[in-house]
């Protein structure tokens, strides 16, 4: 029917809109009028300590949340170094930038959720903002360094012991989680790595992302539950060590020193225990059941042919053995089903080795009878989530510079820190 009349909803809504921003973008460039604009009340003062001179207006195009608007104000010339200032620039937050804060935060959101160009087109359709997809990159990654140095600053200061978290309420358990994931790399960013192509080279290098959350309570069947909107990521592609720091200053932040018990829930790789000597003391120290059930896999294979009747009953035996935390019981079984010599009798010692190891960190009967967690889910689920979803796209190829930041990106995007940085960039 309204077809029939030539009504067009969708094209009067997209009209209205339109010209609605058009409308508050006149009305803006108004407002900005006079900012930033002849003589200064105190002066303008170089970083050299020297008194500024005015050299008139220049005028500057704006691209804003309404539409792209004119922007007139003074340059500030310094007669000593000739460097230059424009202090309605500052007063305005675009320095060296023609995007207004409120754009700059829809480019970082929408690089840090989808490719560049998704990201362009999302805006476009969303927002009627026209960028580009190298805009957007480059928003994107420069706010994600500033987030990187924002963290930094905040570690330091918690490292020095200048900064402490205290959380709202005491959580009964803190757990800190850590795991690694694959980032497809450009070329140059893994040479003379070793890695797993045919030649023995690499193309990814290792992400390093941590998480921190807290548990409070039981299901029905007395299975740990993960308090909502506990959990925090942090992460990057760097040292063990350097990453060592990075997820104890998270757990700090978050009150670790208050929690009454805290849990690491890994994988079983060596620098992951030395990160938990170095920064968690005392902390109960659990080796991921699904990757320890993994490596009993491997150790059947090497004790019988895969995919035979026995094979498959001792693996079941075994893995409920392995339930109760008996590690011991399962090596000495498979002290005795050593095959004598050849490739499986290696795999199987290696498989030993690892279980012996690790051995007390799989107690699994006793940590399920005080109500924790065994698995890592959390931080898996987060590698693909923060990471994968993202930096890990068919085609994508990254430099570590542009990884960490959008890794940065999203960690606090995902952690629910944006507004806090914000807050603080606009301070």
């Amino acid at each position: 029917m309204s077809a029939e009349r030539g009504i067009d909803l969708e094209s009067w809504e997209f009209a209205l809109r339109r010209a609605v921003l058009l409308a508050g973008g006149r009305q803006l460039e108004q407002l900005l009028k006079g900012i930033g604009s002849g003589l200064q009340k105190d002066g303008v003062f170089c970083s050299c300590g020297a008194r500024m001179e005015s050299r008139g207006l220049r005028e500057k195009r704006i691209k804003t949340l309404l539409a792209d608007i004119q922007f007139k104000r003074s340059l500030f010339v310094c007669p000593k170094c000739a460097k230059s200032r424009f202090p309605g620039d500052e007063a305005l937050g675009i320095v060296g930038t023609g995007f207004s804060p409120g754009v700059v935060r829809l480019m970082a959101r929408a690089g840090s959720r989808d490719t560049f160009k998704e990201g362009r087109d999302d805006l476009r359709a969303y927002a009627e903002i026209e960028v580009t997809a190298k805009d957007v990159e480059r928003v994107a990654e420069r706010t994600g360094e500033e987030i990187e140095a924002w963290h930094s600053k905040e570690r330091a200061e918690i490292m020095g012991g200048e900064l402490e978290g205290e959380p709202a309420e005491r959580a009964p358990v803190m757990y800190v989680c850590y795991d690694g994931t694959g980032v497809p790399m450009v070329e140059w960013e893994t040479l003379g790595r070793k890695g797993k192509q045919p030649d023995g080279g690499s193309v990814t290098r290792e992400a390093k992302l941590g998480c921190v959350f807290t548990q409070t309570a039981l299901d029905e069947n007395g299975y740990a539950v993960r308090d909502d909107a506990s959990t925090t990521f942090v992460g990057a592609i760097e040292s063990s060590d350097e990453f060592g720091n990075r997820i104890y200053a998270e757990a700090a932040r978050r009150g670790i020193t208050h929690a009454g018990q805290v849990a690491i829930i890994c994988d079983a790789a060596r620098y992951n225990w030395e990160i938990a000597a170095t920064h968690f003391p005392g902390a109960t120290e659990i080796v991921d059941l699904y990757h320890t059930r993994e490596h009993l896999h491997t150790l059947c294979s090497a004790l019988l042919s895969h995919g035979g009747d026995a094979f498959t009953s001792l693996e079941k035996r075994w893995r409920a053995i392995l339930d109760e935390g008996k590690v011991e019981k399962i090596l000495k079984e498979a002290q005795k089903r050593l095959p004598r010599s050849g490739k499986r009798r290696k795999t199987a010692q290696a498989e030993m080795r690892f279980f012996r190891r690790n051995a007390s960190r799989m107690r699994y009967a006793e940590y399920r009878a005080q109500g924790l967690f065994v698995g890592s889910g959390v931080v898996e689920a987060g590698c693909k989530t923060v990471i994968g979803k993202r930096l890990k796209q068919s085609g994508m190829e990254w430099t570590v510079r542009g990884a960490n930041a959008i890794i940065a990106l999203r960690c606090c995007h995902l952690s629910g820190r944006m507004e806090e940085f914000w807050e603080q960039t606009a301070a």
